[in-house]
């Protein structure tokens, strides 16, 4: 196996054992390894995401198979799934050799309670930026449906599902619209 994808495997294994809450705050160390080390683009990564939020499945997994096959083709794409389930399937095994200790082990609650507490914190860092990124490209709709999804689901109890229809029909009028069809 050559450096490079010696050093996907390693990056994408190193992410998902160390980064808690899911697919979002995989995005902020996804940046800091492979848009620093030149692999793909800030724009890159927010693009594949996107795809990778859309996709069925774990958002972390899809995401780190999507910048290996950006980053080294197929062989990349393998390389990087597999890193990115490998600790998943680690913990899960010794954890459920251990359930029951873990179980009641209120030193365990608590650690898993101050990771949220981390992971929250990531997740307002990772829409900050997504939202500054919004506003220097001045997409005024796009920066306007997350507060309005968010309020619909919040404060008026609207599915998930409807509001997600409803972007996508509001997001294919606006195509239309400025595609002049």
């Amino acid at each position: 196996m050559s450096s490079s994808y010696l050093r996907l495997f390693g990056y994408n294994f190193f992410i998902s054992a160390f980064t808690f809450g899911g697919g979002y705050v995989t995005i902020p160390m996804m940046e800091k390894y492979f848009v620093s080390y030149g692999d793909i683009t800030k724009d890159e990564l927010l693009d594949l995401a996107t795809i990778a939020q859309s996709s069925p499945g774990a958002i972390a997994v899809n995401l780190s198979v999507l910048v290996g096959k950006k980053a080294k083709g197929l062989k990349g794409a393998f390389v990087s799934g597999l890193a990115a389930i490998m600790p998943s399937f680690i913990i899960l095994s010794l954890v459920s050799l251990a359930y029951t200790a873990f179980q009641n082990n209120p030193m365990i609650r608590a650690v898993l309670q101050g990771m949220e507490a981390a992971v929250a914190a990531i997740i307002v860092d990772l829409v900050i930026d997504m939202y500054m990124a919004l506003r220097r490209e001045k997409k005024v709709l796009l920066m306007i449906l997350p507060f309005v999804a968010f309020v619909a689901n919040a404060f008026f109890n609207v599915h998930p599902l409807w509001i997600l229809l409803g972007t996508i029909l509001i997001l294919l009028i606006q195509a239309k619209v400025k595609g002049g069809c």
